[in-house]
């Protein structure tokens, strides 16, 4: 692991920014917070309108002066400053008033797989100015491993999938540390992005960007499968006219322009598999693949994998929070290390 289980069980708040959602555990009082990464600004005055779903919900409906902001992007912080306004008002200032009780407040956070130096220190600072006085980072594949029940400290070969909004992420795990991995620029919102080109190149229907999630009206039921619906009927906007216009979609065409960004997720599989040891491999053969994030739940996507590698696939109970929750059982000390000691076992 990044850290000691040691360090982390000191710390008091654990935080997994994500590029979709922010989501925060305090230790004693569980996940108090899980809301979108998205702020509203005035940029007249400077001032915090709105965070969080009220933000969301705001995007494509505001005047020129308000800008709706994304502070995280592919789970690294793309905008300090930003972050810690969003972060603060999240929090409310209740809780905050409880966590600067603390003489000497320590936070974890989750951080992608091979993030680089300049990423990891500007999550760092966000949390620094937060009032965290020591930052504990810990990579997302192996909290979202703890935290959906997976034997991450045995010897033996665990594979976890993190599809996320930005990025997927791919890896291998065996007593404790990431033994091959794989961090593909692929995620829900590419596949979104590939449904609403196709819409609008084949049936000159422009969606909404938020209000409407074109993956859920086109995909509904197993819509990546070919026993899903036939056709659905979309509403938009005409690309010619901008009148409200509504089509029939061919699900099987929208499956299609599907695959193509969802190779990349399946080649990145296929080359993490390569890199792994054949022990592993033979271990993985009957533990299968566990799918954690948010876009875990694409409807097909687990079946398509099932298909692709033939090892069984499952997704967590709660894809969603996997992470975050993760980093809490470390917090609440949960997790116990695995000792090896043979000389005391020769005695």
């Amino acid at each position: 692991m990044t850290v000691s289980l040691e360090q982390l069980r000191r710390c008091h708040v654990a935080v997994d920014l994500g590029a979709a959602r922010t989501r925060v555990f305090v230790k004693g009082a569980g996940l108090v917070v899980d809301e979108p990464s998205v702020a509203a600004v005035n940029t007249r005055t400077g001032a915090l309108i709105a965070v969080g779903e009220f933000a969301e919900k705001m995007t494509g409906r505001t005047p020129h002066y308000i800008r709706v902001v994304r502070p995280v992007s592919g789970g690294s912080v793309v905008d300090i400053e930003m972050a810690q306004r969003m972060l603060r008002s999240l929090l409310g200032e209740k809780l905050r008033r409880q966590l600067r009780r603390k003489p000497m407040l320590r936070a974890a956070a989750c951080t992608p797989h091979d993030s680089d130096p300049l990423a990891q220190r500007a999550t760092v600072e966000t949390m620094v100015g937060l009032g965290a006085r020591r930052v504990e980072l810990v990579d997302t594949l192996i909290a979202a491993a703890v935290g959906c029940g997976l034997p991450v400290a045995q010897p033996t070969a665990t594979m976890i999938l993190v599809c996320g909004a930005a990025t997927t992420q791919v890896a291998v795990l065996s007593l404790g540390s990431i033994v091959t991995a794989e961090r593909i620029p692929v995620g829900g919102n590419a596949i979104d992005h590939a449904v609403i080109q196709y819409l609008r190149h084949q049936h000159e229907l422009m969606l909404p960007t938020q209000s409407v999630r074109p993956l859920q009206l086109a995909l509904h039921g197993n819509g990546l499968t070919a026993e899903g619906p036939a056709s659905t009927e979309i509403h938009g906007r005409d690309v010619a006219t901008g009148l409200a216009r509504s089509v029939l979609v061919d699900t099987a065409a929208v499956r299609q322009a599907i695959h193509t960004p969802l190779t990349a997720v399946l080649d990145g599989i296929g080359k993490v598999l390569r890199d792994c040891p054949p022990d592993l491999v033979a271990d993985l053969a009957e533990r299968g693949i566990t799918m954690v994030g948010g876009s875990a739940r694409l409807p097909g996507l687990d079946q398509m994998l099932r298909d692709w590698t033939g090892m069984p696939v499952r997704i967590a109970e709660r894809p969603d929070v996997c992470a975050v929750l993760g980093l809490g059982e470390m917090l609440e000390g949960r997790i116990e290390p695995l000792t090896l000691n043979p000389l005391a076992d020769a005695e």
